[in-house]
């Protein structure tokens, strides 16, 4: 397979030359580069751990159950999901501050339902 993009327009195929769409790509890159920089490997940690944890829960993540898991300060971690959240990217949390929604997964209902291989099923953010 060649290192091809194909755009469709109406009936017809045509093929995106590469110097169009790399350019785009690394554009991209860069801006999550960015928006990623004020993430440490504990923020991360932290926002995995949440992905993971939503849709095995089906119910708000609470900050304790993070911090009691992950074996970090309660603090820590609400302070990390405090940030996660200012970033408007990584988390949402409700008026108690539990996490409602990790990117890509939320426990409220959407229009976009999702089912893991374990069997698990969640709505997508």
């Amino acid at each position: 397979m060649n290192n091809a993009l194909l755009s469709g327009l109406w009936k017809i195929m045509i093929e995106v030359p590469p110097f169009i769409w790399e350019k785009q790509i690394e554009k991209k890159k860069t801006r999550i580069r960015q928006a990623t920089a004020f993430m440490t490997p504990e923020h991360r940690r932290v926002h995995h751990f949440v992905v993971r944890q939503l849709p095995r829960l089906g119910r708000p993540l609470p900050p304790d159950l993070a911090a009691q898991e992950l074996n970090l300060p309660l603090e820590r971690v609400k302070a990390i999901f405090q940030e996660l959240e200012q970033n408007l990217t990584f988390l949402y949390r409700n008026e108690k501050g539990e996490v409602l929604w990790a990117y890509p997964v939320t426990v409220e209902k959407t229009p976009h339902r999702i089912t893991f291989n374990t069997g698990e099923q969640l709505y997508a953010a």
